[in-house]
Formats: structure tokens, C-alpha cells, sequence
């Protein structure tokens, strides 16, 4: 078994149920090894057209529209950051964001690459 550290915040927080506080909520889930974010997703039994703006250890895998990480495997000990979709994008990465490289070969090929991700100035 592996443990996903998971992070829900927004009204996603919701689906911990008694671990929920105002705005947020941390989940410890176990899950078979070579799960992947389906999985962690099923476990909670959280759609995920609800979620938009996913991390994965601090790297960008998923957007509203754009979620191609769900076949990701997973890791042990690996921290999953899930925001609803009304979150706004984080101050800090106002600039850009790392992302999963599978993610970023994803952005690279749309044409609005991740709705203006990166800045080119």
C-alpha cells in the first residue's frame, strides 16, 4: 500500500466529511500500489469536473478542461493538492507554474497553452 497526502480546499473540502475545516481539508488515503489520480479520486468519491487547478508534489497537473493527469500513477508519500473550480490561481504562480512534464507536453500542444499559463514578455 502506498499513502497519498491529500489537500482539498475549497468546497471540495466537503467530501472529508469530520476532517474538514473552514476552507480546507488534509486526507491521509492508502491506496494499492501503482494507483493512479482516478483511484485517489474514486476513493473519495470526488468528480472530477469539480476539481480545477490540481498539484501534484508542487507541479502542475491539471486545470479546468485540461486534466490529462488521471492515469498518473502515484506514489508513496506523494502530496496531491486538489482546488474547486471556483479557486482562483495562485498569487505565487502568477508567472508560471512546474508542471508534470506530461501535463506541460499536453499545454505545448493547445494553442492557448493553458490559457496564457506561462508569460512571455
Amino acid at each position: 500500500m502506498i499513502v497519498i497526502d491529500t489537500w482539498l480546499y475549497g468546497e471540495l473540502a466537503s467530501y472529508a466529511s469530520e476532517d474538514a475545516q473552514p476552507g480546507f481539508a488534509q486526507l491521509k488515503i492508502e491506496l494499492p500500489e501503482g494507483a493512479t489520480m482516478q483511484d485517489l479520486l474514486d476513493e473519495i468519491e470526488l468528480p472530477t469536473e469539480l476539481r480545477g487547478i490540481t498539484f501534484i508534489n508542487g507541479n502542475l497537473s491539471a486545470m479546468p478542461g485540461k486534466q490529462h493527469d488521471l492515469t498518473q500513477e502515484l506514489k508513496d508519500q506523494d502530496r496531491v493538492a486538489l482546488f474547486h473550480l471556483r479557486s482562483m490561481w495562485p498569487y505565487q504562480y502568477r508567472q508560471g507554474a512546474a508542471m508534470l512534464d506530461s501535463f506541460n507536453d499536453e499545454i505545448q500542444k493547445d494553442g492557448d497553452r493553458g490559457i496564457h499559463h506561462a508569460f512571455n514578455g
